[in-house]
């Protein structure tokens, strides 16, 4: 499989979630999205009033997400700027929300936390990418330091929190998986993603166009992590946008080609990674 295209992207995320108010409640006043659609078992939340990023389903008599499954680690939102997360992390003392911590890893700064039903949420901004420091073969080094946060909150406007920035999109998605091997023959030799940053036989980031990571893939819930059950809560599905109808004709040829089932529906294919976790692939 030839690398898929550079400007291949993350979309929206939906989510299986219990208690629909409690989530949109966080989403919108915690995390500062807003409602774009609306049912009695479902929302749809955007930054720029719009485009969905994130979509909850909402059914109550779902069983928490086990422990040790494959899943989502986190989603990651990305806001346009430095002073952008600076006023996120200003609002967050503000309210007393409690983090879960908060990174420097070189080619971006984040902030982490988690939702009322103990899915991840990363909010992040990128370095420029022409800072990023590779190594001699060309990938990035796994680096976690911790935050300079007063040098961050130095950023802050210190403005009235009107929510994130309209120009905040979905950066990247962080899976729980069962193999890293078998993650990544599909999602290199099948999608055409590249890896930019492996840490040992644990983890794997990779993307198009060169970007730190549009999807990372780990084995932190254990090797004999199961896929999260249909009655869980979790990850339904992620979307992976694709620029050009082209590019989606060759997805479908690659999913033929190595026997991986999928379904197609108009400008969408709906399709399974080994670990069980839900794709749609979608031509922008």
């Amino acid at each position: 499989m030839k690398p898929i295209h550079k400007d291949t992207h993350i979309g929206n995320v939906t989510l299986k979630v219990r208690d629909l108010e409690k989530l949109i409640q966080f989403y919108t006043e915690t995390i500062g999205l807003k409602l774009l659609t609306r049912t009695n078992s479902a929302a749809q939340l955007t930054a720029d009033g719009k485009t969905p990023l994130l979509t909850l389903e909402g059914d109550p008599t779902l069983k928490q997400r086990p422990v040790r499954s494959a899943g989502l680690y986190h989603l990651a939102l990305l806001v346009p700027t430095r002073k952008d997360l600076a006023n996120v992390l200003q609002y967050f003392i503000q309210a007393g929300t409690r983090l879960a911590g908060a990174s420097n890893h070189q080619f971006s700064e984040a902030i982490y936390l988690q939702d009322p039903e103990n899915n991840g949420i990363e909010i992040y901004r990128d370095v420029d990418r022409k800072d990023w420091v590779r190594d001699e073969k060309g990938k990035l080094p796994a680096i976690s330091e911790p935050l300079d946060l007063q040098s961050l909150l130095h950023e802050s406007d210190n403005k009235k929190w009107k929510g994130l920035p309209e120009r905040t999109v979905m950066g990247h998605v962080h899976l729980n998986v069962t193999n890293i091997p078998e993650a990544e023959a599909f999602y290199m030799n099948v999608l055409g993603f590249e890896e930019q940053t492996r840490m040992a036989h644990h983890a794997l980031f990779i993307s198009a166009g060169g970007y730190h990571h549009h999807i990372a893939l780990n084995i932190w819930n254990g090797p004999d992590a199961i896929p999260t059950p249909m009655d869980a809560t979790g990850l339904l599905h992620y979307e992976i946008v694709v620029p050009s109808a082209e590019v989606f004709v060759d997805l479908k040829h690659s999913f033929e080609e190595h026997d991986i089932p999928y379904r197609a529906e108009s400008n969408r294919i709906f399709v399974k990674d080994p670990a069980g976790n839900g794709i749609v692939i979608k031509n922008s």
